[in-house]
């Protein structure tokens, strides 16, 4: 068993930061692509930010420039910087990781955290 908890969402105003983290648990042998994507009401699930194991990102263009993706695979954890936040990222935000136990590999997502972002 996997799980993905994401932390750092939150209230925040037009032009401010956060931080969002995602640490995995379980049975983890290794860990590929780390990503995260958004949902807001009313619209489709956005990828915004990706990361291979060799350090490779790519952004949506509603965010290059803007938000920053990393991962620190000591700790199993993707994180996502997002500055100059704009009332338009406002939406769930989940974490991606495709894990391998060892047999197989998995794509697994978190629960979502929130991210608000007023005028």
């Amino acid at each position: 068993q996997v799980q993905l908890v994401e932390s750092g969402g939150g209230l925040v105003q037009a032009g401010g930061s956060l931080r969002l983290s995602c640490a995995a648990s379980g049975t983890i042998f290794r860990i590929n692509t780390m990503g995260w994507s958004r949902q807001a009401p009313g619209k489709p699930r956005e990828i915004v930010a990706t990361i291979t194991n060799s350090g490779s990102t790519n952004y949506a263009d509603s965010v290059k420039g803007r938000f920053t993706i990393s991962r620190d695979d000591a700790k199993n954890t993707v994180y996502l910087q997002m500055n100059s936040l704009k009332p338009e990222d406002t939406a769930v935000y989940y974490c991606h990781q495709v894990i391998s136990n060892g047999l197989r590999w998995n794509d697994y997502r978190g629960l979502g955290t929130q991210v608000t972002v007023s005028s």
